[in-house]
């Protein structure tokens, strides 16, 4: 359960990251691919090579639904419920590589903003990410 303080730490912190949310989401993506080589089998079609347009437009998809979720947190489950439905029923994705991919989202954002990923900023970001994750994976139940 995210605290108030974890709100606020999301929030502000999202905000920074600003117009870079796209990249950063492909960045993270490409790092899960290269650091995860399992997860490249739920993309079988994408040009997964270094800077793929594919991979960049599939990295804003993600982004952009976890700023939806920053605007949603009182209500993640709404918010996110029609993204569970198709990664649980549709694509048959591995819960695990929610977790992988956040992992790597952090790697991320770390590298990017270091002077703001403090280490209640990376809890916060840890606990709103792993919300999340549940969120995805309580459909496949």
């Amino acid at each position: 359960v995210l605290s108030d303080e974890d709100k606020t730490n999301v929030k502000t912190f999202w905000g920074k990251i600003g117009t870079h949310t796209g990249e950063y989401g492909g960045e993270a993506l490409e790092r899960m691919f290269l650091s995860f080589p399992t997860t490249k089998t739920y993309f079988p079609h994408f040009d997964l090579s270094h800077g793929s347009g594919q991979i960049k437009a599939h990295g804003k998809k993600v982004a952009d639904a976890l700023t939806r979720a920053v605007g949603h947190l009182e209500d993640l489950p709404g918010t996110l419920s029609e993204l569970s439905d198709l990664h649980a029923h549709r694509l048959r994705v591995d819960p695990v590589n929610f977790k992988l991919l956040s992992h790597c989202l952090l790697v991320t954002l770390s590298s990017h903003l270091r002077e703001d990923f403090t280490p209640s900023v990376h809890a916060s970001l840890d606990k709103f990410l792993s919300s999340v994750s549940t969120v995805l994976t309580s459909k496949y139940r």
